[in-house]
């Protein structure tokens, strides 16, 4: 016994194995080896993460401070973009605000946005709080039809859109518009309040019953309050759908003192030239809406996007 004891102390590994421990008692007395642990960086990780950072954030801003250099170099400072010649002026918007429709274009499309967020959150809410709570008849299929909705692209959509908004008389309408805005994001909003609602403890909806509140007594005084998140995110999608959209706008109005700012910029653009000049300080002025919603619904965004995700 004592004799396989011995050959096994003489493998390579055992000498290696006694070198490093001789090693490790000789420098005992010094200064030990930090050891970095796995989340710590070393001074060159943290380098690169900054610098691939800088660079992102500069793609990402220098579109929008190109698109504002250019709407202050007047109507062709376009073509000479680099050249310091002629200085910054505000001359595209005050042409765009005092010379052209932008201003009815403003208040159409706000319209309809703000018309298309009310009713989408209600609709949405409505409809994810009943799925995530009900079980009737056709529960599984409204499910899968909300789902199948978000399949079809906008053209194979606006034939069979076209043809039941001019039936009902919703033709060149602000109705219809927001009507068919709704159908594009409700399911989608339907679907992400499903997933938040079902976050929420059905506890309290027992609750509510116990103390006499009807179904939606309990929807509107107890769930809703706890689904700020779940409805900021509702209320930011259902506007920019309706805030950016151009092509049902443009197949469904035809009266100029109704058209959106979609339509409405496309004057600009004639056949041989753009202005581009007019064009940027439109698009400067059409981002301060979606910039003041984002900001109003920014400390809901990511709560309401990521509820559900981690719901075993």
């Amino acid at each position: 016994m004592s004799t396989v004891t011995e050959s096994r102390k003489d493998t390579p590994v055992a000498r290696r194995s006694a070198a490093h421990g001789a090693a490790g008692a000789g420098s005992g007395t010094g200064r030990a080896r930090k050891v970095r642990s796995r989340e710590e960086r070393s001074p060159i990780a943290s380098a690169g993460l900054h610098a691939a950072l800088v660079a992102a954030s500069l793609v990402a801003v220098f579109p929008l401070v190109y698109m504002v250099f250019i709407s202050l170099r007047g109507r062709d400072g376009w073509t000479r973009p680099t050249s310091a010649e002629g200085g910054l002026e505000i001359s595209n918007y005050t042409y765009v605000l005092t010379e052209t429709e932008f201003p009815r274009w403003f208040a159409n499309s706000l319209l309809v946005a703000a018309g298309t967020t009310v009713i989408g959150v209600f609709v949405a809410a409505s409809t994810g709080y009943a799925i995530s709570r009900m079980r009737f008849p056709g529960h599984k299929s409204l499910m899968w039809v909300l789902l199948v909705t978000q399949m079809f692209p906008v053209a194979v959509l606006i034939v069979a859109l076209y043809n039941i908004l001019g039936s009902m008389g919703l033709l060149d309408s602000y109705v219809g518009l927001i009507l068919t805005y709704c159908s594009v994001s409700v399911p989608f909003c339907a679907w992400m309040m499903k997933g938040y609602f079902d976050t929420i403890p059905h506890e309290i909806d027992e609750a509510g019953r116990v103390d006499g509140l009807t179904p939606f007594g309990t929807f509107y005084r107890l769930i809703l309050p706890l689904a700020k998140p779940g409805l900021a995110v509702t209320a930011f999608y259902s506007f920019i759908t309706a805030w950016g959209e151009v092509a049902f706008a443009r197949a469904f109005l035809s009266t100029d003192s109704m058209l959106t700012l979609s339509v409405g910029l496309q004057s600009f653009i004639g056949q041989h030239k753009a202005e581009w000049g007019y064009l940027t300080a439109c698009a400067v002025i059409i981002t301060i809406p979606a910039g003041l919603v984002f900001l109003l619904v920014q400390r809901n965004l990511v709560a309401g996007l990521t509820a559900g995700g981690t719901k075993g």
